[in-house]
Order: structure tokens, then sequence, then C-alpha cells
């Protein structure tokens, strides 16, 4: 069958049928992923098109996959940050769904707690097993679109589901089924896809599932999980790690329009943000993550860095408020004792600090030169220089010029002699042996006590 696409503008052949691969014995694709060795990335050269959906956005899992990585979040907490995420994800809702379980009272509470706040966005959605018990959660609490799990490599359908791939299949439309004659919209988590015989079991689940929502009229979502973090951005990579080859599979031979894909990633290979980025680029409009990439093992994509990653992509916000990624960082501190690693990108302590003199030398010049970009406007997160050794009397203007919160035009030049005394107690700090930075406190007690006049012109 030929049908001309506006999209391209040309004549597309979209008579593609696959049919499922029912294996005697499971395809562990050993000749890549040989468990003793480093997981290997092939390449057959086969290169398609980038195909950027009309529309991009970001859901959230960190009440699901984010709350399997560490303590659960209470009731309380959890209704807090999906303020933060209605507020970040600004009008137009960029942060489209979140994603909440079921199983418990306290999540249920919470589910019921948040949906009472009466946000448009991000939407309420839910995630179940593919059980009828679980179905009937859903079904109690009202929910219009939930989450099914549906492992779709032969390591979770031979080893851990102890099925063939008929009997998977079966299980996973039955539920389907299910939900679609309760009305609710089906979003399936092709578990381990970067593992998965694409053609002999994605594509064919892929196009059934297409063939069900035509005959029920309820749209059905596929997500695509790289699950163990083995996607793969790299042009001409082969499946089943390509994210391109991946994206375009369902969208070309799955028929899948890309308002109803969506990536899920992990970061064992350090590649969750590129990876979803590039998801966008291929064809998926949705990218799952968690708040500060909290999940399992290595963690999701993390929400925060797909925000900075949407307004590079598309050269706009639109109306997302990034100075909330601060407000979040600092709830996890201060109200969860969530220790954020110091470097992690955007919410770390020390992401826009510099420790070294030439670095905040330039920063006092001019903080373009060392600083990613306005990290005060964007971030409400000034550029930072902590003292040491290195930091010399740059570094010491600039912290007494970001400490004091001194206005643009104070000028303090870096030789005034009232610096002197307090670089030569710095300088003997690590003289003696000292290996840490100097804390806040710490110098703001020594300009007190070695340059009180100094310190009388800094607070006033």
């Amino acid at each position: 069958m030929l049908e001309f696409s506006k999209r391209t503008n040309t004549l597309e052949q979209k008579d593609y049928q696959y049919n499922l691969q029912d294996v005697p014995e499971p395809n562990l694709y050993r000749l890549l992923y040989s468990y003793n060795e480093v997981p290997k990335i092939p390449f057959n050269h086969r290169h398609v098109p980038m195909y950027p959906p009309d529309e991009i956005w970001i859901t959230d899992t960190t009440f699901r996959d984010g709350q399997q990585a560490r303590e659960p979040y209470t009731a309380d907490q959890m209704v807090q940050l999906y303020r933060y995420l209605h507020e970040l994800g600004g009008p137009k809702g960029i942060i489209r769904q979140c994603e909440f379980f079921l199983y418990s009272e306290k999540d249920r509470t919470a589910l019921d707690r948040c949906r009472n706040l009466g946000y448009e966005f991000p939407e309420i959605t839910s995630w179940i097993r593919a059980r009828k018990e679980d179905f009937r959660l859903v079904k109690e609490m009202g929910i219009r679109e939930t989450g099914i799990l549906a492992s779709c490599s032969d390591y979770h359908i031979f080893k851990k589901l102890n099925m063939t791939r008929r009997q998977a299949m079966d299980q996973f439309l039955g539920i389907v089924k299910d939900a679609l004659a309760e009305g609710v919209r089906p979003r399936l988590h092709m578990e381990d896809i970067t593992r998965a015989d694409f053609y002999g079991f994605v594509v064919p689940f892929a196009q059934e599932l297409h063939r069900l929502a035509e005959e029920s009229g309820i749209p059905i979502k596929i997500r695509a999980c790289d699950t163990m973090g083995f996607g793969v951005t790299y042009p001409g990579a082969a499946l089943p790690r390509s994210i391109p080859g991946i994206a375009y599979g369902l969208n070309h031979y799955a028929r899948f329009d890309s308002s109803l894909l969506e990536w899920h990633g992990h970061n064992d290979f350090h590649k969750a943000v590129v990876n979803a980025g590039t998801a966008w680029l291929y064809g998926i409009s949705g990218v799952n993550c968690t708040l500060l990439g909290i999940g399992e093992r290595t963690g999701n994509t993390p929400l925060e860095a797909m925000v900075f990653e949407y307004a590079a992509l598309r050269g706009t916000t639109d109306g997302m408020n990034t100075t909330v990624i601060t407000e979040i960082a600092n709830y996890y501190e201060r109200e969860l004792h969530y220790a954020i690693p110091p470097m992690l990108p955007l919410v770390g302590r020390d992401f826009n600090t510099t420790r070294a003199g030439i670095h905040a030398d330039g920063l006092l010049k001019d903080e373009e030169i060392y600083n990613i970009f306005d990290t005060n406007a964007l971030l409400n997160r000034p550029a930072r220089v902590v003292l040491s050794q290195t930091s010399g009397a740059a570094g010491l203007v600039h912290w007494m010029r970001s400490y004091f919160k001194l206005p643009a035009d104070t000028k303090i030049d870096k030789r005034d002699a009232r610096l002197v005394p307090i670089l030569a107690w710095i300088q003997k700090e690590y003289d003696g042996g000292r290996q840490t930075a100097l804390s806040d406190s710490e110098v703001e007690a020594a300009i007190t006590q070695l340059a009180p006049e100094l310190y009388v012109e800094l607070k006033s």
C-alpha cells in the first residue's frame, strides 16, 4: 500500500507486516552481550532519517521508577514535588504526565491529593504489571491512562517470565483488551527493548497494538524502555542497540505516530541524556525522566537535564520556569536529606563553582568566559568561587562579590592592600597541611578579624 505523506511530501510504502517469531530457544544476542566482556556496539551502516515530531515533551516517573531507588517518599513529599513539577512545566505543560504506583495506601493517598489540586499538567497516570488483579486498582482509582509492564527481550520472556514469546504476547494483549474495555488508555512499557528481537517480537507486538487501537478507537502508547542503558546514538549502529533504528521502526513499520511513542532510558553507560535527546530527534515525542535522575542502579534520565535539552533543541523554554529546578534541589537536600553529588550538572552545589584562580579572574572580567549560561537568571544560582590554595586574589574578590551580594558596579580591586592579610591567612592554612576548601563562615570570620574596615564596607 502506498500513501502520500504530508510530513515528507513523498509516497511512502505502508504495507509492512512482520510476524511473531516464536522461537524455541531465547535469542540473547551473545555476540553483543557475552556478560563476561564489555557489551559490544554493532554497526550495519544503515542510516535512517531524523524525524523530529511537531511537539516534544517530558514525562515523569519520580514516584514510580525513581522511588524504587531510594526510601519511599511520604505523601506530603510527593504532593510538594508534584507542585514543583507543575510549576516547572509551565502553562503549556511541557512536563506532560506524572506516573504513580498504586500498590500502597500511601501512594494512593498521594495520588488523590495531587489529583485534587486540579492541575491539567502533569496528567496523573499509573503503572501496573500485566495482571488482572493489578488492573482492578486502576479501575478503582479512576485513572484514565496506565502503564503496563510488557517485557520484550528474551532475557525477560524466557528467563524471568518463564514463557514463550507467544505466551508473553497473548498475556500482554489480554490485559490491553481489559483496559480498552474499560475505556482506559494503555501505555505498554516495552522493557529491555535494547536486548529484544526487534523484528521478531517488538514490531509484530506493536502491530497488534496498532490494530487494537484502530478497532477500539482508543489510542495505545508505547514506552520504549532502555532498561539497562544499552542504547546508542551512533550513525549506522545496528539494532537492537540503535535508538534511531528503534524510533524509525516503531514509527515506520509499526505505524505508531510520534505522539504515541515515549523513550525511557537508564544511565549505565553515561548516555541517558544524549539517548533521550536522540529519541526526540528521530521521532519519539515523549522522554520519560526522574527528578535528579534518581533511579535504578545508575539512575534514569534526569528531568532537569531534559528541560534544558528541550530549550536547546527548540530555541525556547516554552514557558517552563527553570528556576524551580533550584527549588527542587534545595527541597531534596533540606527536606529529604538527599546528598546531591556536588558536581552534578545544574543541581549540584559546585556545578557552576570554580576553585582555580585563573578561572576566577576570568569570571571577574566577564562571567560568560567560565559560566555555561546566566545561571543566576535561569536557575537562581549565581556563579561561585570556593576558596582554596589555588584561588588567589581574583578568587577572593569574586567570593566577596557573590557572598555579600554586592551590586555589579561595586569596585574592589584584586590589588587592594586590605586583601593581603586575608590571602596570607589562606596560604598559611594550606602550608599547614589543610586539604579541604575554606567554608564561607571561615572566610567571613577571617575578614572580620583581619580586615575589619573592609568587612564593614562589604556589609554596608
